[in-house]
């Protein structure tokens, strides 16, 4: 499948793990055919919400497989690093798994200067011939991509977006207003942000929330881009204690324990992380009785 451009909601997918810390892949491919179902765009496997911190390399690339056999929408496959050698060959063993598109996070830890950091993403957009996006989230890389960075990457024929994870509307607009001319696309990291990002000139979203209500999403984000901003924030407003509920704790922690409650998957995580603490699991129980699940409307 070739991408022409990222438009649209794409779910930042988790990986189910069985009892004893292997990867469910049965459990994987059915949820990603639900998400297909609901109506997304594409799907993003092993990102930061499916723990690709805590996959070896070979796990990495079965989950990348894995997906790819089950759908027929485009797959984005995280294949970031702050090791630019790890990371080009974690995107040529993407692009070998079929993926269509990669998610790539900057560097993080040892925190590159704005040199350092074009050179990393240029030397993979040079070398791998997908699509592929950028991926600024500093609170946990430690380190933005600035603005210029971005902005001279964009112009490389295979950097074709930017997953924008900082919270910061303002840096947003600006890449918004400075790529209108190339064919790049900007999409909110921020399920909170997915509607101020869209009415400033953003694409779409790589989302949290859509794992758990993908046809809302998918409503609240196509309103937006048809320009029915009415019904837009009525989505936005209704999904708003969901998102931020997904945020209670370090990522993907809730959004695992919010599929167990609606009984898409075992809500485990691997260690370091932990599961929801049982007082925050009784509130987001709540939270999820007041949106029980339903089609998006035409």
């Amino acid at each position: 499948m070739t991408l022409s451009e990222f438009r649209g909601v794409y779910p930042a997918m988790t990986t189910p793990f069985h009892e004893d810390g292997s990867i469910d892949f049965e459990l994987l491919r059915d949820d990603a055919q639900r998400l297909a179902d609901a109506g997304v765009d594409g799907l993003v496997p092993v990102g930061s919400t499916g723990e690709s911190a805590t996959l070896s390399h070979d796990e990495h690339v079965e989950v990348v497989e894995a997906v790819v056999d089950a759908v027929d929408v485009p797959v984005i496959a995280g294949a970031g690093s702050n090791n630019t050698a790890e990371a080009l060959s974690l995107s040529r063993r993407s692009a070998e798994a079929g993926a269509d598109g990669l998610l790539l996070i900057s560097p993080y830890y040892n925190k590159p200067e704005p040199a350092g950091m074009y050179e990393h993403y240029r030397t993979i957009a040079d070398e791998v011939d997908l699509p592929q996006i950028v991926y600024n989230v500093p609170g946990r890389t430690g380190r933005n991509v600035d603005v210029d960075t971005t902005v001279d990457l964009a112009a490389h024929p295979n950097v074709r977006g930017y997953k924008a994870a900082s919270g910061d509307l303002n840096r947003v607009s600006e890449i918004v207003e400075r790529t209108r001319d190339e064919e790049f696309s900007v999409l909110a990291g921020d399920d909170g942000l997915i509607l101020p990002t869209l009415s400033v000139g953003g694409a779409g979203t790589i989302s949290v929330v859509a794992n758990v209500e993908p046809e809302r999403t998918v409503d609240l984000v196509q309103s937006a881009l048809d320009g029915d901003y009415e019904h837009a924030r009525e989505r936005h407003h209704e999904l708003g204690p969901l998102m931020r509920a997904l945020f209670w704790e370090t990522n993907p922690i809730p959004v695992n324990e919010a599929m167990a409650i609606r009984g898409y998957g075992p809500g485990r995580v691997r260690s370091p992380l932990t599961r929801l603490s049982e007082d925050l699991r009784a509130d987001l129980e709540a939270v999820l009785a007041d949106l029980d699940p339903v089609e998006a409307e035409a």
